[in-house]
This record gives structure tokens, C-alpha cells and sequence, in this order.
């Protein structure tokens, strides 16, 4: 036992000298002293990590700056976008604008009787029965109450029936209580026109007292008779159905209104006009019906009260 103890010792001392041999040796080779050394020896671990937390916390910053400098840029682009955005509609309104001016143009150089002014639409309102619309014009703009408002294409949209200074409210052919009367374009059969509502077809016009021996045709074109209110030959609408009525003795025809009320942006009302009487002669009035000068009307004409019933 004593012996295997001396053994033990003698390995540990031989192993110790060796070690500071070593260390001296390293010691002088390095010019570092050994407490030097073992500290150093302890710090390095700790020096790792600290450089490993470093360079995680650059990474992380250049991160956080890249991506605030990309919020940055994407909200610069999403301003600019929105921008053109903008820009393109105003074009595409401009453009819609300038192809209206063009087709009452068309139909001023057409009907060169015809002064009218245009008008943007503001407001709308409907309910069960009527059927309305706000413009952005009224009496300082030369509107008056019973002037006729149109398309650009010449297309009947209604008639005003309250004007101020500066707004007028326009009765579309959609409203039940306003009566038209009118022509089927190709046989020339006359009759009143007025917005289905009562029919619960809110979206097209009846036209009633066809005689009962009329051939009556889809997509026949409908237009006005001519009368102190509305001039002559303005389009109304095309036929898509007919039938009797409950008299039997007469026929109905049911059209398909030739302006597109819903989709309407503008409006024109025709604030003068001159109407032919049958013996040839012009009268120059104003169309509000109120003041315009009383035409004969033409032989076709039916003779039923014409405006808001």
C-alpha cells in the first residue's frame, strides 16, 4: 500500500514538473508570464462569446436599419401609387367628360335649334314610386323648372322640377308620376310613356293607349311626339315586350330606357328650342314650359296632357 502511494506521488510530481517545464518553456517563447497565461486562458471563452453577442447585435441593428429603410421606400412608392392612381382617374374622367362634350356637340350641330347647358350630377333619390336626381346648376346657369335634361346621345333622362340658384332637381323618366308622350319610330303609333314603378318594373317604362290593331315589335326604337316641354324625335327607349291591357282594347308596350340612369354622371338641359308648327313655321321659345311660346303639334301627336302627372 505504501509502495503503490509512492508510485502515485512520484507520477503526479513528474507530471507537475513537466507541466511548469512546459509553461516556462511557452512563457519565454511567447513573452507572456504565466499568471498572464492562465488568465488569458480564462478570459478567451468568455471573450468568444462576448465577440459571438457582438456581431448578434450588428446583424441585428443592420436588420432593424434595412428594414425601416424599406418601410420607408415602400411608403414612398405606395404615396406614388396612389398618386398615379389618382391621376389616372382624372384622366379617365376627363376623357369621359371630353366624349360627352363631343356627342352633344354632334347633337347641337344635329339639332342646331337646341341651347343647353350641362350639369354634373350630385345627389340622387328613389323610393317605391319616384325617382329623382340633384344637379350641380340651377337658375344662374339659365335652368328653370320644366326644362327637358338629356344625354349627350340626345337621350331623354327627365325633367327638372325645382330649380335654385345654383342646383336643380331633374324627375328621371323612371318616375311613375311623369307622362311622355311619344312615337314608335317605325310605324309611327302614338302613345304616353311613363316609368314602370306602378308595374313593379322599376328599371323600364310602359307605354300606354296603342291601339289594339298596332303590330308592335322587340327592339322598335321610342321617341318623343314633340311638345312645348320636349322636342321632337328625342329618343325614349326600345321595346322589349307588349300586351293588352286590362281593357282589352287596347295594347301596352314595355321599353327598355335608352339612357342608363343609374351609370349617369352628366346631364343636359336644353334650356331653348325651336318647334315647327304643321303649317311650317318656327317659334323660338324658351323650354321652360311655363314661358315657351305654344306649338301646334305635330298631326301625329297624341293629344294627352304631357309632364308631371
Amino acid at each position: 500500500m505504501r509502495h503503490l502511494f509512492s508510485t502515485r506521488l512520484r507520477v503526479i510530481l513528474i507530471v507537475a514538473v513537466l507541466l511548469a517545464a512546459g509553461l516556462t518553456v511557452l512563457s519565454s517563447a511567447t513573452g507572456q508570464s504565466l499568471p498572464d497565461m492562465l488568465v488569458q486562458g480564462a478570459l478567451t471563452p468568455l471573450k468568444a462569446a462576448a465577440n459571438a453577442l457582438t456581431g448578434q447585435a450588428e446583424r441585428l441593428y443592420g436588420y432593424m436599419f434595412r428594414y425601416e429603410s424599406l418601410e420607408a421606400e415602400n411608403e414612398a412608392l405606395k404615396a406614388k401609387i396612389a398618386q398615379m392612381e389618382d391621376q389616372a382617374r382624372q384622366a379617365d374622367s376627363y376623357r369621359r367628360e371630353n366624349e360627352r362634350l363631343r356627342k352633344s356637340l354632334g347633337l347641337s350641330t344635329i339639332r342646331e335649334d337646341f341651347v343647353q347647358v350641362d350639369a354634373y350630377i350630385i345627389g340622387w333619390g328613389s323610393n317605391d314610386w319616384n325617382s329623382t336626381l340633384t344637379i350641380n346648376k340651377g337658375t344662374n346657369a339659365g335652368i328653370n323648372e320644366g326644362m327637358c335634361a338629356i344625354t349627350a346621345n340626345g337621350e331623354v333622362v327627365g325633367l327638372v322640377t325645382a330649380a335654385g340658384s345654383n342646383y336643380a332637381t331633374v324627375k328621371t323618366v323612371l318616375d311613375s308620376s311623369l307622362e311622355i308622350s311619344a312615337t314608335i319610330a317605325s310605324s309611327g303609333y302614338n302613345g304616353m310613356v311613363q316609368g314602370g314603378y306602378t308595374n313593379g318594373r322599376k328599371d323600364l317604362l310602359r307605354m300606354d293607349y296603342l291601339p289594339s290593331s298596332a303590330v308592335i315589335r322587340n327592339n322598335d326604337q321610342v321617341v318623343t311626339s314633340g311638345s312645348t316641354v320636349y322636342p321632337r324625335n328625342l329618343i325614349l327607349g326600345y321595346i322589349v315586350d307588349a300586351g293588352f291591357d286590362d281593357t282589352g282594347v287596347a295594347k301596352f308596350a314595355i321599353l327598355e330606357p335608352a339612357a342608363d340612369i343609374g351609370s349617369l354622371e352628366q346631364v343636359f338641359i336644353i334650356t331653348s328650342y325651336s318647334t315647327t308648327t304643321t303649317g311650317g313655321n318656327a317659334n323660338s321659345g324658351n323650354a321652360n314650359s311655363g314661358n315657351a311660346n305654344t306649338a301646334t303639334q305635330p298631326p301625329e301627336t297624341t293629344t294627352a296632357s304631357e309632364g308631371v302627372g
